[in-house]
């Protein structure tokens, strides 16, 4: 049998990663803390796919830096389930801030564990404050279409 994997959208970056120990909490499933780490691990991933690594971001003087996140926990994962890491670009004012979104969906089933999504805000790397993006932002971190 194939588990079919349903996106929100078309052509999301992706990631596959592994529920292990290190993962959970003292309920046994993995711990709230551990999806925003890898939140984070397929968001640096994405930028990277991008050509906008952290050595991007320094030549630039420009980085982006979360001003929000918001996760919707859907359903419990556990040591040896197999996930799929989405992200995609949700919305970006081509100045200071961007919605990335992500969808974390276990391989076995199929299902949708966790819908979330980050506001960016692109700041100055030298003195940590708001900065206009760069060209290279606008043109890399472009929101992407959906159905």
């Amino acid at each position: 049998m194939t588990t079919t994997i349903s996106w929100d959208v078309p052509t999301p970056f992706t990631e596959r990663v592994t529920v292990g120990p290190e993962h959970l909490d003292q309920f046994g499933h993995t711990n709230n803390v551990q999806y925003l780490r890898w939140a984070e691990q397929v968001a640096w991933g994405h930028s990277v796919s991008l050509k906008l690594g952290f050595d991007d971001y320094e030549r630039l003087n420009a980085g982006c830096v979360a001003r929000r996140h918001e996760l919707d926990y859907l359903a419990a994962t556990f040591a040896g389930d197999e996930l799929l890491l989405g992200t995609w670009i949700a919305e970006c004012d081509a100045k200071l801030t961007m919605w990335r979104a992500y969808q974390i969906i276990r391989v076995g089933d199929g299902k949708t564990v966790l819908r979330g999504r980050t506001q960016w805000v692109c700041i100055d790397m030298k003195s940590g404050r708001p900065k206009r993006m760069p060209p290279e932002f606008v043109e890399a971190y472009k929101p992407i279409e959906t159905v």
